[in-house]
């Protein structure tokens, strides 16, 4: 991780000794701290490295952190409003399908079960 970290510019170590040994700052462990809070509250490693230039250039990101978790919670909101559709499609076919015999396929059909439901939100009605 803290070689990809560096690899992608995340981090930057202070100097490289002879047998490849990277040498990090205290900061380093800090920063290294920070991308891995950064990362549990959803941030990809691209606004993480816009977050931590900011920074370094002395310029506070918080504005910015601000509009990209408002716009993840948008975005997780409607993920999750498409999830508990698809689970409750998935539901309301499960509970259809049990009285549904097994069909073998004839050539035309290929799975009776899933080529008999069809929901009020199917957009090729």
């Amino acid at each position: 991780m803290v070689r990809y970290y560096t690899r992608i510019g995340l981090l930057k170590p202070r100097a490289q000794q002879e047998n490849g040994y990277r040498l990090f700052a205290s900061q380093d462990a800090q920063r290294l701290r920070f991308i891995r809070l950064a990362k549990r509250l959803g941030f990809t490693l691209s606004e993480i490295r816009e977050i931590t230039e900011h920074a370094d250039h002395g310029k506070s990101p918080c504005g910015k952190v601000r509009r990209i978790i408002q716009d993840r919670i948008k975005e997780n909101r409607a993920k999750i409003e498409a999830m508990l559709t698809l689970q409750n499609r998935m539901e309301e076919a499960l509970k259809t399908w049990e009285s549904m015999p097994d069909g073998v396929p004839d050539g035309d059909h290929v799975c009776h079960l899933i080529e008999s439901f069809e929901s009020d939100d199917d957009p090729d009605r």
